[in-house]
């Protein structure tokens, strides 16, 4: 069942109200406030945020949010690497649109290549919006703002010393204190582009670089992918719905549904780094890529709401386009290339006018670098 539109918000572990929050005693200043204006609630008290123990997950942690982006930092900065070894499991799936990796070594390794290219890398959690529980498994869908500046060669090339500012969007499946399936999307067009390259150009070079296209790493496509322990699709919350309705919607071509179901003044953020508001920008993007895609099946794999205590209402989708890239869009001239794109979408909720809920802020991520390659590797135009 979904959960009211309104309404106390319940702990998201157990479906009941904390104990902190039945047993709330008002301050002196509260009281004068009450007296002066009956509408003012009882605050949320820090022991409101705090959740039940989870089984299996070391108690250090408070809650899955708690538990997703404390490993973050503590294998990227504070240099934990080796905790790896516990918090990924060994066989391990990580899914990205640029490949797929199996087992907890192919991640260290590829960690410790990221932070010797990046050694000052931070990865700021901005949310975590998720579903399940510690018996069954959680799944998180994980937001991240990641500053780096490049200080020596890798990936990216010799040193530039450019900083950069980009997103992270991960959906990780967790149990028993471990993380064992993974599908990760990282904003490499804004990295490439606030380096000054082309992404054209860039994805061209990079296919060299790997040993030209019968050598080069493969994207992420069906043929690649491997099945991992999580088969779920998230939870049935209004929110959830809500949103896949908007994004289906919008995937068949009702355009109209942007101005009746975002904010005139929604807030988003889009691959390349492009940040925005309002209408225009959402209509731009979606309308772009999915012109360029327009016969390609569009499926949403999985799909959580969330109401929690002093956060908006909220959902997170993680989808696919798979098809011919046939038409004229985000990605040129039609070439015929079939193409596969994953993308993660964040959205909060949220009535400015009563009554008036609309889509107020959106974060939508896939790699387009990934897509040019699989363009690139099946027209020939390297």
């Amino acid at each position: 069942m979904s959960e009211p539109l309104s309404g106390r918000s319940a702990s998201p572990h157990t479906g009941d109200l904390s104990t902190a929050e039945q047993t709330y005693i008002p301050s002196d200043a509260d009281i004068a406030s009450f007296e002066t204006n009956s509408t003012v609630s009882p605050p949320l008290t820090t022991e409101s945020f705090a959740g039940t123990p989870m089984r299996g997950f070391d108690p250090k942690f408070r809650n899955f949010p708690d538990y997703i982006i404390g490993i973050t930092k503590e294998i990227w900065e504070d240099r934990g690497i080796a905790t790896l070894h516990d918090y990924y499991a060994p066989d391990i799936v990580v899914r990205s649109p640029e490949a797929v990796v199996r087992g907890n070594r192919g991640v260290i390794a590829a960690t410790m290549a990221t932070l010797a290219e990046f050694p000052d890398r931070q990865l700021l959690g901005e949310d975590v919006i998720w579903s399940g529980t510690p018996e069954t498994g959680m799944l998180s869908s994980h937001r991240l703002f990641s500053t780096a500046t490049h200080l020596n060669a890798g990936l990216y090339g010799p040193a530039s010393g450019v900083q950069f500012r980009y997103r992270i969007l991960a959906d990780c499946h967790a149990r028993n204190n471990a993380i064992d399936d993974e599908w990760l999307i990282r904003d490499q067009g804004a990295i490439v582009r606030q380096m000054g390259l082309d992404p054209v150009a860039y994805t061209r070079d990079l296919i060299a670089r790997e040993g030209g296209p019968e050598r080069c790493i493969k994207p992420l496509t069906p043929a690649t992918d491997i099945q991992g322990p999580y088969t779920g699709t998230g939870n049935e919350n209004e929110w959830g719905q809500r949103h896949a309705g908007i994004l289906n919607r919008i995937m068949n071509a009702d355009m109209a549904t942007i101005e009746r179901e975002y904010d005139r003044a929604a807030c988003v953020a889009y691959p390349g780094g492009v940040e925005g508001y309002s209408f225009d920008l959402v209509d731009s993007f979606w309308m772009g890529l999915r012109a360029a895609f327009p016969s390609a099946e569009f499926e949403i794999h999985h799909q959580i709401g969330r109401d929690d205590p002093a956060m908006p209402p909220r959902s997170a989708l993680r989808w696919s386009l798979k098809g011919r890239h046939d038409g004229y869009g985000a990605f040129g001239p039609p070439t015929g290339a079939e193409v596969y794109v994953l993308g993660i979408s964040h959205a909060e909720f949220g009535a400015v006018v009563p009554g008036q809920v609309k889509l107020r802020r959106e974060w939508t991520l896939y790699n387009d670098i990934a897509v040019w390659k699989q363009i690139l590797l099946q027209t020939g135009a390297l």
